[in-house]
């Protein structure tokens, strides 16, 4: 790597490793520049390519900041599952059904980005809706950008807010689709196979690093709905 991309890279990493927290300053570019034995001008480069990626915010006289973004908005915004279950007057539950830490398969690879036998863990787990199951949750969460995920308790704490309270992200991809459950999805969600079921998947990135990609399957019976922010 270039001088930059080098300043770049160990810039995502103390991000990742939350030496620079979310909502945080880092040092400045004079400092950076003793500290990485480089010119000034190449540590400006790197860290105006990181704000132009939205991972820093930097504004005249008051430094640069790690984003601090929780939900960032573009078409859709990432919901909290158990909010959205609470505001619908139910009560909310969770529970994890599994957790393991394993190699990215194949696919997840090619869909994020990984480098190959990259680390993960991958989360099933179920959200109620006053205690029934309303959603099925498959998760996998890059280890390289979150390592605290490997000593997390999702026990007692649900990936979807964890996240959210642990790391900023940058862009966040969403597609739905329709499918028929098979045995396992229809099982846990207490419903017949085969059943009709919608489906939401989504990832998030810190920059050009993939944090998590989820996939939620709903109960059969679920409504979307969107309306416009006030």
């Amino acid at each position: 790597m270039s001088g930059y991309q080098a300043i770049k890279f160990e810039v995502m990493q103390r991000i990742h490793k939350r030496t620079y927290a979310p909502g945080g300053s880092i040092p400045n570019e004079v400092e950076l520049a003793v500290e990485f034995k480089v010119a000034r001008a190449t540590v400006n480069r790197a860290l105006r390519e990181l704000s132009d990626e939205g991972v820093l915010e930097r504004k005249r006289h008051s430094g640069t900041r790690v984003s601090a973004l929780r939900t960032r908005h573009a078409k859709l915004e990432i919901p909290l599952i158990r909010l959205e279950i609470e505001n619908s007057g139910a009560t909310y539950d969770y529970r994890l059904i599994e957790q393991i830490k394993v190699a990215a398969p194949k696919w997840l690879v090619e869909r994020l980005t990984l480098a190959p036998e990259q680390q993960v863990i991958h989360l099933t787990c179920l959200h109620f809706k006053s205690g029934v199951p309303f959603i099925l949750e498959n998760r996998w969460i890059n280890l390289e950008a979150v390592p605290q995920a490997a000593f997390a308790d999702f026990h007692s704490n649900n990936p979807n807010e964890w996240l959210i309270g642990q790391m900023p992200f940058t862009k966040a991809e969403f597609s739905f689709s329709a499918v028929a459950l098979d045995l396992k999805a229809s099982k846990l969600l207490n419903t017949k196979p085969k059943s009709a079921s919608f489906v939401a998947e989504r990832v998030t990135w810190l920059g050009h690093c993939a944090v998590t990609y989820a996939q939620l399957t709903y109960a059969p019976g679920y409504k979307m709905e969107l309306r416009p922010k006030p």
